[in-house]
């Protein structure tokens, strides 16, 4: 029996992400890091407080034996030298595997981030590019992934806490991080750098599913679009010029600029996290996306009545 994940407005308890809870073995190794970090945080606090205090209310006998040109050169330079040297080795040596090159064989997904949302593209062996989603990355568990990540207009970073730490999109440039989910379940993720407008409003969902199920699901987005050419909500999709933006394999619309929609309805949520995704907030988002999420690129369509929102959201929610 197949077991999908859960919608991600049912798995990902509580927001932020938990940032030291890694889930995989990507996003392990920093979570030693910080603790190391922190103790070693704590040990040199802890010696400076000694030592403060010794200066302020020990012996004068104590302070002449503990101070002078002997305690600089070894408390202020060797201790130093030798303490950050052996914590950016340790620290290379947890982290050097965690944007290593894609490796041949290896699942390779294509995120652009984009003002303010994320385009997900899933390549084939070659690297071509088999089909597009957007604001969720599926993969499965137990295997890794290679992320390769770009951006079209500003700097954005892609951050899975539990499974890898941020890493910079920086237009020009393509920049790998590597994910595995041990457990299937469902991730969420961020921007971490500020690109303006509602870039507090730019989340993302890493949805890992069994190794069978993820094939089911990829067979099932590489697909055309199912839904039937007459149904009424087609007709107001056409007639809006939605096809413009947004792409819908299978028919006439072939957009770039926005989010392709050939299985926008299997989607958990919409506008980059900023709803759950059913009839009515596809409705409400395509009456006036600019009254919940303010500044993004998606004008409202004030002239669409009542009904014609029905109609068009009922087809995007066929979609699946």
């Amino acid at each position: 029996m197949q077991t999908e994940a859960p919608p991600a407005h049912e798995s990902l308890k509580g927001w932020p992400p938990p940032a030291l809870d890694p889930a995989g073995p990507f996003a392990a190794p920093l979570n030693s890091l910080t603790w190391g970090l922190l103790a070693m945080t704590a040990a040199v606090l802890t010696i400076v407080v000694v030592a403060l205090a010794l200066a302020l209310f020990a012996p004068r006998a104590w302070r002449k034996r503990l101070g002078g040109e002997r305690l600089v050169w070894i408390a202020g330079i060797a201790f130093p030298v030798v303490v950050l040297s052996a914590l950016l080795i340790w620290g290379l040596s947890l982290t050097h595997r965690l944007s290593e090159p894609p490796r041949p064989g290896e699942l390779r997904v294509r995120v652009t981030g984009e003002m303010w949302w994320w385009r997900v593209g899933y390549l084939d062996a070659a690297g071509r590019e088999a089909f597009q989603d957007a604001n969720e990355i599926h993969i499965p568990a137990g295997r890794p992934v290679a992320l390769e990540l770009e951006s079209t207009d500003v700097i954005h970073s892609l951050w899975i806490p539990r499974l890898n730490g941020k890493l910079d999109m920086i237009p020009g440039r393509r920049n790998i991080l590597r994910i595995q989910a041990d457990q299937p379940g469902a991730y969420g993720a961020q921007c971490a750098e500020f690109c303006g407008g509602p870039h507090a409003l730019m989340a993302l969902v890493v949805v890992a599913h069994a190794p069978a199920d993820y094939e089911t699901w990829k067979a099932r987005q590489a697909a055309p679009a199912v839904a039937s050419p007459a149904h009424a909500g087609k007709a107001v999709f056409d007639r809006a010029g939605c096809g413009a933006c947004h792409a819908i394999r299978g028919t006439d619309a072939n957009g770039l600029a926005g989010p392709d929609l050939t299985h926008v309805g299997s989607r958990r949520t919409l506008g980059a996290g900023v709803l759950p995704n059913n009839q009515g907030t596809l409705a409400g988002w395509i009456g006036d996306s600019q009254a919940i999420k303010p500044g993004n690129r998606m004008p409202a369509y004030p002239v669409l009545s009542g009904q014609e929102l029905r109609d068009v959201s009922a087809y995007l929610e066929s979609l699946k």
